[in-house]
């Protein structure tokens, strides 16, 4: 009896249990479903973050004045400082040769001599009629004078006999002038059978042999006699591109080298800027003097010259980071007092290192600028 008193005590102790822990499920499920569903209110009633262009943070900097010096890298051509093709002025044949190529000469050296057969023959015919026209003017002159004299016993020569004699001397007289300058003429046209040096310098080329036919260009040669240099004195020759001819002006000096002396470093002068831009390369021509009396430097060569390329006056520089190339416009990004983004406006000049030249009208100094600007910071989002 008291077993089964036992037994029923476990079984009720044991329901009442159960309906314990179902009662706690049930209301930790309620309490769960109540929270998700006040979660959801929430989050759907919730209003949304703006989302501002800039992250938060943004790096800016101080825009302030300063002088910028860039080096300019453009390749050269060194040039003799004279240059020219000797030809011949009269077609003639080459007698003899008296320099070669790499030869030095002196100006006014004798390089070559031609001959030419039928001048000579020119040259005896006017000399005979210049000696033939000698002597009639002599004869005529002659005649003038004894009718001068004669005439002065009165009535002896009329003065029409006189006039025609004076008029007969001094024609004859003209004609001995005229036969002169043709002998002049051949006489001068043969000293053009030799070949003679116009400055001094060194023969580059050379393109005949004795006994060739020569003449003047496209009447015997088509390539010249010889090609004399002036190779001690030389020209540097670089074009300057239109952004950098203002930074260069006479008498500054420049770097340059050549590949056939890579590690040596040469020095020029500006001495010639043309003042006006190529038609095609739109750039400006400068020439450089530049004096090697060893040969180190030739004519030809190329060079690569470094242009220093100092600031003449204070300009803005930022760094080039800070400069947004957009596809309608370049501009960089200044933060205004009320932290708002404000896009300016600019024009580029020279980069070097990282920093950029920037020329606008709505720049000042002091104003801040966005120092890694791009697109996405867009004009007028704020800026923190």
């Amino acid at each position: 009896m008291n077993s089964l008193k036992m037994k029923r005590s476990v079984v009720a102790g044991l329901a009442v249990a159960l309906c314990a822990t179902g009662m706690l499920t049930s209301c930790s499920n309620t309490d769960g479903a109540r929270s998700g569903k006040a979660d959801s209110e929430a989050a759907t009633t919730a209003p949304a973050t703006p989302t501002d262009s800039a992250a938060s943070g943004t790096a800016t900097f101080i825009l302030k004045r300063g002088r910028f010096s860039t080096d300019l890298h453009v390749p050269g051509e060194l040039i003799a400082f004279q240059q020219v093709d000797l030809y011949a002025k009269v077609s003639s044949f080459v007698k003899k040769l008296y320099v070669d190529v790499g030869s030095e000469v002196r100006e006014g050296q004798l390089l070559a001599t031609m001959e030419a057969p039928e001048l000579e023959s020119q040259l005896a015919s006017a000399q005979s009629k210049m000696k033939s026209q000698e002597a009639i003017y002599i004869a005529s002159k002659s005649n003038y004078d004894r009718v001068v004299e004669t005439s002065k016993t009165p009535g002896t020569i009329s003065q029409n006999d006189i006039d025609q004699a004076n008029a007969r001397q001094k024609s004859d007289m003209a004609q001995w002038d005229a036969a002169k300058a043709a002998y002049n003429e051949v006489a001068a046209t043969l000293k053009y059978l030799e070949i003679r040096a116009p400055f001094s310098g060194v023969i580059s080329a050379r393109n005949v042999n004795p006994g060739a036919y020569v003449g003047p260009s496209g009447k015997g040669s088509d390539l010249p006699m010889f090609t004399l240099q002036e190779q001690k004195h030389l020209r540097l020759v670089i074009s300057v591109p239109e952004a950098y001819t203002g930074y260069l002006s006479e008498k500054d000096n420049v770097n340059f080298t050549v590949k056939a002396l890579p590690t040596r470093v040469f020095t020029a002068q500006v001495r010639r800027l043309a003042g006006a831009l190529d038609n095609h390369l739109r750039a400006e021509r400068t020439e450089m003097d530049v004096y090697c009396n060893d040969k180190t430097l030739l004519p030809g060569m190329v060079a690569e010259v470094d242009l220093p390329l100092p600031d003449r006056d204070s300009s803005f520089v930022v760094p080039s980071s800070a400069i947004v190339d957009g596809t309608e416009r370049l501009f960089v990004i200044r933060v205004t007092d009320d932290h708002r983004a404000e896009w300016i406006d600019v024009q580029t000049g020279r980069s070097q290192g990282g920093r950029t030249e920037v020329f606008g009208k709505g720049l000042k100094e002091g104003d801040r600028l966005v120092t890694a600007a791009n697109e996405e910071i867009r004009d007028g989002a704020p800026v923190r």
